[in-house]
């Protein structure tokens, strides 16, 4: 079943095409246009210029990738697109044209929960992968644990009731100086910082975990505030103006000491359900899979419980087409279709257990 599926839900334009059936999941193309350069310049996403840059970008990457899978439209088996959650304009943007492709081609939409597509990245590489499973995403606008007992049925365990793990990484990144977004200048100072602890040569500022107290949710915004108010203070402290970068060795201690609690309340609280409950395999997506530190601390809990993990490659832990694809065909063997009154949704719509 060869699938276009589009993706819009943020500052990626993407679209792939994908070739799914139950034993043979491939990924004839997968474009993305990237708008890290222009927010770069606000050291963060602007809602309203993600949602132009959608509509000058999206018919130029819908048609790329059809030329790079070598399909037209009458090859194609459907149209699928992320629907929610993400932001409103830009979603819209994904949707509207979704629709419009559908409808003039005679084939069947596919709304997608951006989520589930996170999750469902990991099909490619595994194909063993099944459900029922536990998926951990864990990105710039979500953090959450799911029980997944089909593939198009999630429930969430446990979230974040306030900042994701990745908004808080770009945000310290970005008070530290850092480029846009921070995440990937984060890892490899925490990386420079976990060497230099196991050295004795620094210690680890000490800072809140955003695993919460009998409860299965996290909180990242007092580990945020408290990591921000820790570099302001630094530079009070030392006679540093307000915007001024901070000295190397301090930027690679705050980086591996936010990492450190950022990961640790994550894998604290994943620990305990996979400890409570009966699960065997367990999912791990989002941008911020692609962080080495997350990915190696996971593994570890896995291990330790005995539970077989399955995460996508780097490359498919952004936002991708490819990864809407795939879910939108287990969505379809659902029965899932959509009409022209599909409409966006900025929040999604995942039951809590």
């Amino acid at each position: 079943m060869r699938i276009l599926a589009i993706e819009s839900s943020c500052d990626e334009t993407a679209a792939a095409v994908v070739d799914m059936e139950p034993h043979r999941r491939k990924i004839l193309s997968n474009i993305v246009a990237s708008q890290v350069s222009t927010h770069a310049l606000y050291g963060g996403v602007v809602p309203e210029i993600a949602s132009r840059a959608h509509i000058e970008a999206i018919s130029m990457v819908v048609r790329q990738a059809q030329k790079e899978a070598g399909v037209s439209l009458s090859d194609l088996d459907a149209v699928a697109v992320t629907h929610t959650p993400g932001l409103i304009g830009c979603l819209l943007v994904g949707v509207s044209y979704a629709k419009s492709l559908a409808f003039s081609a005679g084939l069947p939409l596919i709304p997608v929960d951006h989520i589930k597509a996170h999750a469902a990245a990991a099909y490619f590489d595994h194909p063993d992968l099944e459900a029922p499973f536990t998926a951990l995403v864990v990105s710039g606008g979500h953090t959450s644990i799911y029980s997944v007992s089909a593939p198009s049925d999630f429930k969430e365990i446990g979230g974040t009731r306030d900042d994701a793990a990745g908004e808080a990484f770009d945000k310290v990144g970005r008070i530290m100086g850092l480029p846009y977004p921070g995440g990937a200048a984060m890892d490899a100072l925490a990386a420079e910082g976990y060497a230099l602890l196991e050295a004795g040569e620094i210690e680890n500022i000490t800072l809140p975990s955003p695993s919460l107290r009998d409860s299965l949710d996290f909180s990242f915004s007092g580990l945020k505030t408290a990591c921000v108010n820790y570099i302001h203070n630094y530079r009070q402290i030392n006679g540093l103006d307000a915007k001024a970068p901070i000295p190397h060795g301090e930027k690679v201690r705050v980086a591996v000491s936010f990492t450190d609690a950022a990961v640790g309340g994550i894998c604290k609280t994943l620990d305990h359900i996979l400890a409570s409950r009966d699960t065997k395999r367990l999912v791990l997506a989002g941008g911020v899979a692609a962080n080495s530190h997350l990915r190696s601390a996971v593994s570890n809990v896995a291990e330790s419980r005995g539970v077989s993990l399955y995460m996508p490659p780097l490359k498919l832990c952004g936002d991708n087409g490819a990864m809407v694809g795939a879910q939108a065909y287990f969505e379809y063997t659902a029965g899932v279709r959509a009409g022209t009154s599909l409409n966006a949704f900025a929040s999604g719509e995942i039951a809590v257990i």
